[in-house]
């Protein structure tokens, strides 16, 4: 098969299988928490104590991230070192994805006890699937923009899916729970997400074809994986930078649907506003090819923060009004849709990176910190959520009316202060310690040429 023909054919189908994957990460990371409170009511304490399970649950999975990276470097099989590993935790992270949305009539210490076996086991399957699927990224391709072209594809569908959840959730959880009762509801819509994901894995699975870019590897021992991130400077200091940007995000993405509720007064908004959200994000996505033809990654990532920036301070100070929130939160995720391909793109360089420093590539287990930056993000961002729902009275809270101003301003400022500060700090800190230009970049390629490292 000609190359340009195998590229576009796994620019597509590795792209598809983000789609439904992203609707169920997006189920899990945003709307777990409005599960727990709205649709099973939990009381403060018990609240509590499952978000602080959450976060030490997120933090355990993502330091078992780096050693799924070593496991899947060090799979040999017929079928590769990916591809086995995507079935499995296809299957097993889609099976209880259905069991932590569905009511089995347990309470208090049941409740925490089964959620705390269930949420672990889901965190540990989903990374068997997380870490060699994004894996499968970098050794599609050695060039920096056509790693960027699949980036980007990979990430308009993950925006689809993950908006398609943003959108539905509300109209459809409330449909189905007027015929067959909130809890069934979101038991159902939950497993029909993971159908989707099914679907759009077997798509990659199928149809992806990886070429030979270099020579195989010798095993890397468990022993080895500390030095192999440590000792990749530029991989460590992208994850702590990547990490404070994902905290920040996700924490405004999981006060989305309780900021319409209780601070606009208008669930309903929620989905409208949504759709557009992620219209915009996908328009990012598109858009961003284009830019990056015309500016450095360094100019990319300044413009991305910029329009982050104006976005949050227009969205805290502007008054009640859908369109100049709308034009604030459009601003926030076109930037946000730069940042996450330019993340992808810092991390996979870090990959060559680091076989041009250590003499190592070790794909997967370098390639593990993208899923570990996000797990960990979203653990701190959770647990930042379950806190600020205590602390705020809106946990508590029966109609919006029973929330004070105080408790809005604390809801407020944390979703949109609180981020704003992080991803600052991220970006000033990637600023400061992150040296793979694209003339660096082009060195480390042609270094490695030289080497005979590259088949």
């Amino acid at each position: 098969m000609d190359d340009q023909v195998q590229f576009r054919r796994n620019k597509w189908t590795f792209g598809v299988g983000t789609l439904g994957r992203d609707m169920v990460y997006a189920l899990i990371s945003m709307y777990l928490i409005y599960y727990l409170t709205e649709a099973l009511d939990l009381s403060d304490w018990v609240l509590g104590w499952v978000a602080s399970l959450i976060l030490v649950a997120r933090l355990f999975d993502a330091v078992m991230d780096i050693v799924m990276g070593s496991i899947v470097d060090n799979t040999r099989s017929r079928w590769g070192s990916y591809k086995p590993w995507i079935l499995v935790g296809m299957v097993a992270s889609g099976g209880f994805t259905i069991l932590l949305f569905t009511d089995l009539g347990l309470a208090d210490g049941a409740f925490i006890a089964f959620f705390t076996v269930c949420y672990l086991l889901w965190g540990l399957s989903w990374t068997m699937n997380d870490i060699p699927y994004w894996s499968l990224l970098p050794a599609l391709s050695l060039d920096q923009k056509a790693r960027e072209q699949l980036g980007a594809l990979a990430k308009i569908f993950a925006t689809i899916g993950l908006f398609a959840v943003v959108v539905a959730v509300v109209p459809v959880t409330s449909s189905l729970g007027a015929a067959i009762g909130v809890k069934p509801a979101w038991t159902l819509f939950a497993a029909v997400i993971v159908v989707v994901m099914v679907l759009g894995q077997c798509v990659t699975l199928i149809g992806t074809r990886q070429p030979r870019l270099v020579v195989e590897q010798e095993k890397v021992t468990l022993r080895e994986i500390a030095a192999v991130v440590v000792k990749n400077d530029q991989l460590l200091w992208t994850a702590i930078a990547m990490v404070l940007f994902m905290t920040g995000y996700v924490t405004t993405t999981t006060f989305g649907i309780y900021f319409f509720k209780y601070a606009y007064g208008d669930e309903g908004m929620y989905s409208p506003f949504g759709a557009v959200l992620g219209i915009g994000q996908v328009v990012g996505f598109l858009v961003f090819p284009l830019i990056r033809r015309r500016l450095t990654r360094r100019r990319c990532f300044e413009l991305a923060i910029s329009l982050i920036t104006v976005g949050y301070l227009v969205f805290f100070f502007a008054p009640m009004d859908i369109i100049v929130i709308g034009v604030a939160s459009l601003l926030l995720f076109v930037g946000q849709s730069f940042v996450t391909v330019l993340m992808l793109s810092f991390i996979t360089d870090t990959i060559d990176y680091g076989h041009w420093k250590l003499g190592r590539r070790n794909t997967a287990t370098t390639f593990a910190l993208q899923p570990f930056i996000n797990k960990v993000g979203a653990a701190l961002a959770a647990q930042i959520a379950a806190v600020t729902l205590i602390v705020s009275g809106i946990n508590e809270a029966q109609t919006p009316a029973d929330v004070t101003e105080q408790g809005l301003l604390i809801m407020k400022s944390v979703m949109l202060l609180l981020p704003l500060a992080l991803i600052l700090a991220s970006f000033f800190l990637h600023r400061w310690k992150y040296r793979i230009d694209e003339e660096m970049h082009a060195k480390i390629l042609s270094d490695l040429a030289q080497r005979d490292q590259f088949a």
